[in-house]
């Protein structure tokens, strides 16, 4: 399933990526450094959703309290609830 998130706190707008069998695929920011979010989402793609989450949340970019790919671990973490979710 595909996920789409609006980020803050940091240079990129939004995030994108799937999740198939616990694995996160096609991870997308628009706007942010270029180099470094591409390099954050070939790094963790076809990665457990777990590893994912717990190598790259909570990194900080400079003085900001956050970053593109702590934003993207909270997007995962969201994405995840709403999977199980019961309906």
């Amino acid at each position: 399933m595909t996920y789409n998130f609006k980020v803050s706190g940091v240079c990129s707008k939004s995030v994108s990526f799937e999740i198939e069998n616990d694995r996160i695929g096609n991870v997308s920011f628009i706007g942010g450094c270029s180099g470094n979010t591409q390099g954050v989402s070939r790094l963790i793609d076809g990665m457990g959703v777990n590893e994912a989450i717990a190598r790259i949340k909570g990194i900080k970019c400079g003085h900001k309290n956050t970053s593109c790919p702590d934003q993207l671990a909270k997007a995962i973490e969201n994405a995840v609830m709403r999977e199980n979710k019961p309906e």
